[in-house]
């Protein structure tokens, strides 16, 4: 009896622990990416949360070996590169790709700042074909934004055998903090970053783009999804901010690029927020619309594409326009909660 009783123990101890290690692969998922000196790339993402392991290397390439005087000497083709393995459940592969992109000049197919040849250039390694949507998309976004005034020239490539870099570039910036230091500040690398990306950022401290469409239906409710993405309109007077007299912005419900302020909004009578004017102009496209038997002008987001409503030419002075919104489209920021929000550039503007 006692036989039989630690053999069953001994087979659910196999068991749960065989279906834990199942659980905890499933948990874990790799990106890949290209951005020049690895040393600068690895620790952007060993900061980040869900991030399980950072490591430099080279992929890439066609020879089944590589090592740092191979590759850096331009006598293989891979790239210096940086392998991040992640929970899912907690970071997302898009937030990786965002991350990656803060760290480079896309634009640069001869390597990246003052490191020149094919090993410093940029890629995103795919491994699997949501991988390759999701670069696609991304890149597709930095693009449109005109973030940059060149091509954006990063590859998304297949990924291909990854071979871990020699053990004293791992955690280079940790081992050598004064070099390293000042390999990133004399390289330009830190400077470009601080001018094009704090330019791009100092408003939000956030590059405003659409997430993905799985993403959207998880975040959204069936109205903001509605509205949003299929040009939908909410009820007049029965919507969060019509009669909403705090003061504070409005940002975009799907990206938070702010888009209007309490300031310039007033009581249209319409039964939705109405505002004279954008908060930022940058971050509204308008477009002629034609639907319901009526020519009108519709006022989208820039970055995420986002349905807001329509602008009209019966507003008050000193514009004469109105900016006729859907609330489910906004996600509003009172003036208390801007700074903690990481809108604090626009406390100017209630002063």
């Amino acid at each position: 009896m006692n036989y039989l009783l630690i053999s069953a123990l001994l087979a659910f101890v196999v068991t749960a622990s065989f279906s834990n290690s199942g659980r905890a692969a499933v948990s874990e998922e790799t990106a890949i990416f290209g951005g020049g000196c690895f040393w600068c790339m690895e620790p952007p993402f060993e900061q980040m949360d869900g991030v399980t392991e950072v490591v430099v290397g080279y992929t890439g390439g066609s020879e089944e070996d590589a090592h740092y005087k191979k590759v850096s000497s331009g006598r293989t083709d891979h790239f210096e590169a940086v392998r991040v393995k992640y929970n899912p459940d907690i970071i997302t592969y898009d937030e990786l790709v965002e991350t990656f992109w803060h760290q480079i000049n896309p634009t640069d197919d001869g390597g990246q700042f003052a490191d020149r040849g094919r090993h410093y250039q940029t890629a995103i390694f795919y491994s699997t074909e949501a991988q390759r949507l999701a670069a696609q998309e991304s890149k597709k976004k930095l693009e449109q934004s005109k973030i940059f005034d060149k091509p954006i020239v990063t590859a998304i490539l297949p990924a291909q055998p990854f071979y871990r870099a020699e053990e004293y570039h791992q955690d280079y910036y940790k081992k050598n903090v004064l070099h390293y230091s000042a390999y990133k500040t004399g390289s330009g690398r830190e400077a470009f970053i601080n001018q094009v990306w704090g330019k791009a950022d100092k408003k939000g401290n956030h590059v405003y783009s659409k997430p993905s469409e799985n993403e959207l239906k998880k975040s959204l409710t069936p109205l903001q999804y509605d509205v949003t993405q299929n040009e939908g309109t909410e009820p007049p007077f029965k919507n969060e901010y019509w009669d909403n007299k705090e003061a504070g912005i409005y940002v975009d419900i799907v990206s938070g690029e702010p888009l209007f302020s309490s300031v310039d909004k007033f009581k249209s009578g319409t039964g939705w927020p109405s505002f004279t004017r954008p908060l930022e102009e940058d971050n509204i496209v308008e477009h002629r619309d034609r639907s319901l038997f009526m020519v009108r002008t519709e006022v989208r987001s820039a970055h995420a594409d986002s349905h807001l409503g329509h602008v009209f030419e019966d507003g008050p002075p000193p514009t004469n326009l109105r900016y006729c919104i859907n609330s489910a489209a906004l996600k509003f920021i009172p003036v208390d909660q801007l700074e903690a929000e990481g809108y604090g550039d626009y406390l100017e503007i209630f002063n």
